[in-house]
């Protein structure tokens, strides 16, 4: 894909979704920070089900620390992986508490340092919560990026690097979500909807599918 057509890809994404953003719900950046950190292995839909309950009753370091890991188990145990992820929460704020004053730090490699949290989650905290130019790359943005042949690449770290040199500007801070929404309802791993998807003039991929019917929005 060349840089014309990276424009006009992400001009059809912008025009069908203006304003992007994440599913996961929260209303402050420590709220996304749990959240995130649930969300490993797991749907947006399962935390979404949990943090509805757990953050009226608990939404700062400080309380989830009060109410100990067997106080949040019971918001969280239909999550995978609850147990170790209670756990990498109770650890998370504890360092906040101890080191950033209660608050989630805004540099990667304090973000990186908490428990639980890789590059991925880190570039999803700086992205969403603090507005920076970043891309957290997952397997829908692994596999959106090499289908397309908008950022083919190996690993996600490489997918994640080509991609900040390859995104126009004017579209960098949104990228991440358009790439991530367009992964998990239309370039499906699957059974990708080609013939719903507004960018497929555009994609290389080689096994299209249901091309020819009436495309229709995203």
């Amino acid at each position: 894909m060349n840089a014309e057509q990276r424009i006009t890809f992400f001009q059809l994404l912008q025009a069908n979704n203006p304003k992007p953003t994440t599913e996961l719900e929260y209303s402050s950046p420590f709220e996304l920070l749990t959240a995130v950190l649930l969300s490993a292995q797991a749907t947006d839909i399962s935390v979404n089900k949990g943090t509805r309950r757990l953050f009226p009753i608990a939404n700062t370091p400080e309380a989830i620390l009060a109410l100990g890991e067997e106080g949040v188990r019971p918001f969280i145990q239909h999550i995978g992986l609850y147990k170790t992820k209670g756990k990498h929460l109770q650890e998370t704020c504890r360092i906040l508490m101890n080191k950033h004053g209660g608050e989630v730090p805004k540099k990667r490699e304090d973000l990186e340092a908490l428990p639980g949290v890789g590059r991925k989650t880190a570039n999803v905290i700086l992205n969403t919560a603090f507005g920076e130019p970043t891309i957290a790359v997952d397997t829908h943005i692994f596999r959106v990026s090499n289908r397309t042949g908008l950022a083919p690449g190996k690993n996600v770290l490489e997918v994640e690097k080509k991609l900040l040199k390859r995104v126009p500007a004017e579209f960098m801070h949104d990228a991440h979500h358009w790439l991530i929404l367009h992964g998990r309802y239309v370039c499906k791993a699957r059974n990708p909807d080609c013939e719903l998807c507004i960018v497929e003039p555009l994609c290389s991929y080689k096994h299209k599918t249901g091309i020819g019917k009436v495309r229709g929005p995203i």
